[in-house]
């Protein structure tokens, strides 16, 4: 779930640029244009700063977020279409958790820059002593080239736990797909719509997996 790059960063000095932060998620950057596909800038107070030297080695690099959770606390198990680079901050005890594979990647201060694939489910635990600190930056994803598509929106019905249900087969599904080249223009208007366009041939798989979800999606074409 986690690859080294390669990269190696001073995460001393990452940390120094950056304010006191509470428990929550605190985004580090802007969007030029489309959310998934095209490229994010660092907010100005990072600019000239070890961040950016990072930000700048990376390949397809979007949003940049720091997230802080809070010790004996975890988040909600989900997938993301979108893989992340990640590097760890602070913590001890910390995880990041495949629940898919049922593994446990230990994520401390090692100066190294990871590659996460986001596509299975999993969360993340502190289990320390303090609050943990994590650099995330999303990946862009790729405009793949469909040869036969046909534009799809999804409108759901709010019913509770709609994203946690939704994640355990679309946002899996959506990764791999992007991944397979056979989806793109991804869009996630609200919590409720969001749209994509689909090779033809692969039509009939998105339709199954609406149906074996048992969630209140109406497919519109």
């Amino acid at each position: 779930m986690l690859t080294k790059t390669g990269i190696i960063v001073n995460t001393n000095d990452i940390i120094d640029c950056l304010p006191d932060m509470d428990p929550g998620k605190y985004d580090l950057s802007e969007p030029t244009g489309d959310f998934f596909y095209d490229p994010w800038v660092l907010k100005s107070d990072y600019l000239g700063t070890e961040l950016e030297t990072l930000f700048n080695r990376l390949d397809r690099p979007g949003q940049v977020r720091v997230n802080v959770l809070e010790e004996g606390k975890c988040y909600q198990q989900h997938a993301d279409i979108d893989d992340r680079y990640h590097v760890s901050l602070d913590g001890v005890e910390c995880y990041l958790i495949d629940l898919t594979n049922g593994q446990m990647f230990s994520t401390t201060k090692d100066h190294n820059v990871y590659e996460m694939d986001a596509g299975r489910l999993h969360s993340a635990a502190n289990f320390g002593y303090y609050p943990r600190r994590q650099l995330v930056i999303r990946k862009l994803l790729e405009r793949n080239q469909l040869k036969d598509p046909i534009s799809v929106a999804f409108n759901a019905t709010p019913v509770p736990r709609l994203r946690y249900n939704f994640d355990q087969t679309f946002s899996v599904w959506f990764n791999k797909a992007n991944k397979l080249g056979i989806i793109t223009n991804f869009n996630k208007r609200s919590e409720t719509h969001i749209s994509f366009d689909v090779e033809s041939a692969n039509l009939n798989e998105v339709e199954q997996l609406v149906a074996q979800s048992g969630l209140p999606i109406e497919i519109v074409l």
